[in-house]
């Protein structure tokens, strides 16, 4: 249930400039704005990275602390991505789609199919109590 709401609150950005750090749709956003927008966790969006990053670690310790590492994807599910060596990405999957903030297309766009970069991991949020 929750992965189904966090995906209809992620196809309300559909269209939303990319704006790095970004964390509103009047202002822009990126990967990690639409997946705080998605889940409610505002709060907790770190800000302050750069679009290359070498340091794989810092970000999976984030996600381990805000949610549930899992095996296989799931409606919902937070995909860590690595598009480039030195390039971490984030993304919700649908089921059928990946819901993300690309940079190159410069919006917030669903992207059918399984993504084209390599998985790092997945995540299911916690729920909020």
């Amino acid at each position: 249930m929750q992965g189904e709401a966090a995906q209809a609150r992620a196809r309300t950005l559909l269209g939303v400039p990319f704006r790095l750090h970004g964390r509103s749709p009047e202002s822009g956003l990126d990967c990690i704005g639409v997946i705080a927008l998605a889940y409610d966790i505002q709060d907790k969006a770190p800000t302050g990275y750069s679009l290359r990053t070498t340091r794989p670690e810092r970000w999976i310790a984030l996600l381990d602390s805000l949610a549930m590492r899992i095996i296989e994807p799931e409606i919902g599910a937070v995909m860590l991505l690595q598009p480039g060596a030195a390039q971490l990405h984030l993304g919700l999957w649908t089921g059928k789609s990946l819901i993300h903030a690309d940079a190159g297309l410069r919006r917030v766009v669903e992207t059918p199919g399984t993504p084209r970069w390599p998985v790092v991991g997945l995540w299911r949020p916690h729920t909020k109590d």
